[in-house]
Protein backbone atom coordinates (compact mmCIF):
# COMPACT_ATOMS: atom_id res chain seq x y z
CA UNK A 1 0.00 0.00 0.00
CA UNK A 2 1.37 3.28 -1.01
CA UNK A 3 -0.90 5.65 0.05
CA UNK A 4 1.05 8.46 -2.11
CA UNK A 5 -0.89 11.89 -2.31
CA UNK A 6 -2.72 12.35 -5.80
CA UNK A 7 -3.43 16.07 -6.08
CA UNK A 8 -6.17 17.51 -7.98
CA UNK A 9 -4.93 19.75 -10.61
CA UNK A 10 -6.64 23.02 -11.76
CA UNK A 11 -7.20 22.51 -15.98
CA UNK A 12 -8.74 26.03 -16.28
CA UNK A 13 -9.34 28.89 -14.29
CA UNK A 14 -11.44 32.09 -15.77
CA UNK A 15 -13.20 35.41 -14.15
CA UNK A 16 -16.93 36.15 -15.99
CA UNK A 17 -16.84 40.20 -14.95
CA UNK A 18 -20.47 40.89 -15.15
CA UNK A 19 -22.46 37.79 -16.20
CA UNK A 20 -24.89 38.30 -19.22
CA UNK A 21 -28.76 38.64 -18.07
CA UNK A 22 -29.74 35.75 -19.67
CA UNK A 23 -26.65 33.14 -18.35
CA UNK A 24 -27.72 35.03 -14.80
CA UNK A 25 -31.42 33.51 -15.20
CA UNK A 26 -30.36 30.39 -16.51
CA UNK A 27 -28.18 29.66 -13.71
CA UNK A 28 -30.60 31.25 -10.88
CA UNK A 29 -28.03 33.81 -9.79
CA UNK A 30 -29.38 36.14 -6.95
CA UNK A 31 -29.57 39.76 -8.09
CA UNK A 32 -26.65 40.22 -6.21
CA UNK A 33 -24.44 37.61 -7.73
CA UNK A 34 -22.87 39.83 -11.06
CA UNK A 35 -19.38 37.99 -11.11
CA UNK A 36 -18.90 34.38 -11.42
CA UNK A 37 -15.17 32.42 -11.26
CA UNK A 38 -15.15 29.20 -13.28
CA UNK A 39 -12.79 26.19 -12.55
CA UNK A 40 -12.54 22.53 -13.54
CA UNK A 41 -9.82 19.92 -12.00
CA UNK A 42 -8.86 16.33 -12.74
CA UNK A 43 -10.53 15.17 -9.28
CA UNK A 44 -14.33 15.75 -8.62
CA UNK A 45 -14.69 15.45 -4.98
CA UNK A 46 -11.28 17.47 -4.12
CA UNK A 47 -13.18 20.08 -6.09
CA UNK A 48 -16.26 20.15 -4.18
CA UNK A 49 -14.18 20.72 -1.27
CA UNK A 50 -12.15 23.29 -2.45
CA UNK A 51 -15.54 25.62 -3.93
CA UNK A 52 -16.60 25.02 -0.10
CA UNK A 53 -13.14 26.64 0.78
CA UNK A 54 -14.31 29.26 -1.45
CA UNK A 55 -16.94 30.56 0.44
CA UNK A 56 -15.01 30.42 3.80
CA UNK A 57 -12.44 32.81 2.51
CA UNK A 58 -14.27 35.10 0.14
CA UNK A 59 -17.94 36.76 -0.17
CA UNK A 60 -19.24 34.19 -2.84
CA UNK A 61 -21.11 31.55 -3.45
CA UNK A 62 -21.40 27.92 -4.88
CA UNK A 63 -24.03 28.69 -7.98
CA UNK A 64 -22.67 25.51 -9.95
CA UNK A 65 -21.07 22.21 -9.58
CA UNK A 66 -21.03 18.86 -11.77
CA UNK A 67 -18.99 15.93 -11.89
CA UNK A 68 -18.39 14.78 -15.57
CA UNK A 69 -19.46 11.29 -16.11
CA UNK A 70 -16.59 8.80 -16.55
CA UNK A 71 -13.99 10.49 -15.18
CA UNK A 72 -10.96 12.42 -16.49
CA UNK A 73 -9.78 9.41 -18.00
CA UNK A 74 -12.93 9.86 -20.50
CA UNK A 75 -12.85 13.97 -20.19
CA UNK A 76 -14.22 16.28 -23.58
CA UNK A 77 -11.62 18.22 -23.46
CA UNK A 78 -8.01 18.45 -22.27
CA UNK A 79 -9.65 21.28 -20.20
CA UNK A 80 -12.29 19.47 -18.53
CA UNK A 81 -10.94 16.93 -16.11
CA UNK A 82 -14.08 15.41 -14.03
CA UNK A 83 -15.90 18.70 -12.53
CA UNK A 84 -16.83 21.79 -13.32
CA UNK A 85 -17.63 24.60 -10.37
CA UNK A 86 -18.73 28.03 -10.80
CA UNK A 87 -18.96 30.50 -7.89
CA UNK A 88 -20.63 33.48 -7.64
CA UNK A 89 -19.68 37.05 -6.29
CA UNK A 90 -20.87 40.96 -6.32
CA UNK A 91 -17.86 41.92 -7.76
CA UNK A 92 -14.36 40.42 -9.31
CA UNK A 93 -12.32 40.83 -6.62
CA UNK A 94 -14.41 38.56 -4.29
CA UNK A 95 -14.53 36.06 -6.93
CA UNK A 96 -10.73 35.91 -7.82
CA UNK A 97 -9.90 35.92 -3.67
CA UNK A 98 -12.37 32.43 -3.44
CA UNK A 99 -10.88 30.53 -6.49
CA UNK A 100 -7.19 31.77 -5.05
CA UNK A 101 -8.55 29.84 -1.75
CA UNK A 102 -10.02 26.48 -4.20
CA UNK A 103 -6.75 26.15 -6.14
CA UNK A 104 -4.63 26.91 -2.53
CA UNK A 105 -6.33 23.76 -1.00
CA UNK A 106 -6.41 21.62 -4.18
CA UNK A 107 -2.56 22.25 -3.96
CA UNK A 108 -1.90 21.92 -0.14
CA UNK A 109 -4.96 20.04 1.42
CA UNK A 110 -7.91 18.12 0.33
CA UNK A 111 -6.30 14.94 -1.86
CA UNK A 112 -7.16 11.38 -2.69
CA UNK A 113 -4.26 8.88 -1.68
CA UNK A 114 -3.05 5.78 -3.60
CA UNK A 115 -3.92 2.18 -2.70
CA UNK A 116 -1.22 0.87 -5.38
CA UNK A 117 2.02 2.05 -7.10
CA UNK A 118 0.42 3.13 -10.27
CA UNK A 119 -2.49 5.09 -8.62
CA UNK A 120 -5.30 3.23 -10.27
CA UNK A 121 -6.79 2.03 -7.06
CA UNK A 122 -7.08 5.49 -4.49
CA UNK A 123 -9.29 6.76 -2.28
CA UNK A 124 -10.51 9.91 -0.06
CA UNK A 125 -10.59 10.54 3.24
CA UNK A 126 -10.12 14.56 4.61
CA UNK A 127 -11.77 15.47 7.37
CA UNK A 128 -13.10 19.41 7.05
CA UNK A 129 -13.26 21.27 10.62
CA UNK A 130 -15.73 23.42 9.60
CA UNK A 131 -18.41 23.48 6.48
CA UNK A 132 -18.57 25.94 4.35
CA UNK A 133 -22.02 27.52 3.18
CA UNK A 134 -21.48 24.82 -0.04
CA UNK A 135 -21.27 21.57 1.54
CA UNK A 136 -23.36 22.20 4.87
CA UNK A 137 -26.28 22.83 2.03
CA UNK A 138 -25.29 19.54 0.53
CA UNK A 139 -25.57 17.67 3.70
CA UNK A 140 -28.38 19.40 5.35
CA UNK A 141 -26.66 20.60 8.53
CA UNK A 142 -25.94 23.73 9.89
CA UNK A 143 -22.62 25.99 8.77
CA UNK A 144 -19.58 25.48 10.34
CA UNK A 145 -20.16 22.06 11.31
CA UNK A 146 -17.56 19.09 11.27
CA UNK A 147 -17.42 16.93 8.57
CA UNK A 148 -16.16 13.42 6.78
CA UNK A 149 -16.04 13.49 3.30
CA UNK A 150 -15.35 9.42 2.49
CA UNK A 151 -15.11 8.47 -1.55
CA UNK A 152 -13.67 5.08 -2.76
CA UNK A 153 -14.45 2.83 -5.53
CA UNK A 154 -18.03 0.93 -5.27
CA UNK A 155 -17.34 -2.14 -3.39
CA UNK A 156 -14.49 -0.54 -1.55
CA UNK A 157 -16.69 2.15 -0.30
CA UNK A 158 -19.46 0.79 1.37
CA UNK A 159 -17.13 -1.65 3.55
CA UNK A 160 -15.16 1.50 4.36
CA UNK A 161 -18.83 3.40 5.15
CA UNK A 162 -19.85 0.83 7.30
CA UNK A 163 -16.45 1.03 9.33
CA UNK A 164 -16.48 4.63 9.57
CA UNK A 165 -20.13 4.45 10.98
CA UNK A 166 -19.24 2.07 13.60
CA UNK A 167 -16.27 3.36 14.66
CA UNK A 168 -17.02 7.04 15.93
CA UNK A 169 -20.24 9.04 16.94
CA UNK A 170 -20.77 10.09 13.43
CA UNK A 171 -24.08 10.62 11.46
CA UNK A 172 -24.27 9.99 7.92
CA UNK A 173 -26.10 12.99 5.58
CA UNK A 174 -25.47 12.14 2.59
CA UNK A 175 -24.81 8.85 0.67
CA UNK A 176 -23.38 8.49 -2.57
CA UNK A 177 -24.00 4.95 -3.94
CA UNK A 178 -22.45 3.31 -7.03
CA UNK A 179 -22.35 4.41 -9.73
CA UNK A 180 -21.81 7.81 -9.00
CA UNK A 181 -21.22 10.21 -12.56
CA UNK A 182 -17.36 9.09 -11.94
CA UNK A 183 -18.21 5.20 -10.78
CA UNK A 184 -16.97 5.74 -7.32
CA UNK A 185 -19.41 5.65 -4.17
CA UNK A 186 -19.15 7.15 -0.74
CA UNK A 187 -20.54 9.61 1.49
CA UNK A 188 -20.34 12.83 3.76
CA UNK A 189 -20.63 11.97 7.69
CA UNK A 190 -20.85 14.67 10.87
CA UNK A 191 -20.22 14.58 14.55
CA UNK A 192 -17.38 16.30 16.26
CA UNK A 193 -14.44 16.72 14.48
CA UNK A 194 -12.41 14.26 16.51
CA UNK A 195 -15.21 11.77 15.69
CA UNK A 196 -15.35 12.96 11.97
CA UNK A 197 -11.39 12.17 12.05
CA UNK A 198 -11.90 8.71 13.71
CA UNK A 199 -14.29 7.54 10.89
CA UNK A 200 -12.26 8.99 8.61
CA UNK A 201 -9.03 6.74 10.07
CA UNK A 202 -11.52 3.99 9.95
CA UNK A 203 -12.83 4.14 6.43
CA UNK A 204 -8.76 4.35 4.93
CA UNK A 205 -8.27 1.08 7.50
CA UNK A 206 -10.95 -0.69 5.41
CA UNK A 207 -10.86 0.26 1.91
CA UNK A 208 -6.89 -0.45 2.30
CA UNK A 209 -7.83 -3.66 4.05
CA UNK A 210 -10.12 -4.58 1.11
CA UNK A 211 -7.24 -3.31 -1.52
CA UNK A 212 -4.92 -5.92 0.50
CA UNK A 213 -7.65 -9.18 0.41
CA UNK A 214 -9.99 -8.18 -2.15
CA UNK A 215 -11.60 -11.70 -2.03
CA UNK A 216 -12.24 -12.83 1.49
CA UNK A 217 -13.45 -16.64 2.37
Amino acid sequence: MSHRPIKAVPLAVQVIPNVEEGLARALSLAPNIRSLGLLTSTIDDVGYTAVDEATKKAAVEVVYAKSFYAGSAHASGPLSGEFIGIIGGENPAEVRSGLDAAIALMAEGACFYSLNEDGSHAYYAHVISRSGTYLSKVAGIAEGEPLAYLIAPPLEAVVGLDAALKAADVTLCRFYGPPTETNFAGGILTGTQSSCTAAAKAFEAAVSGVAGQPIKS
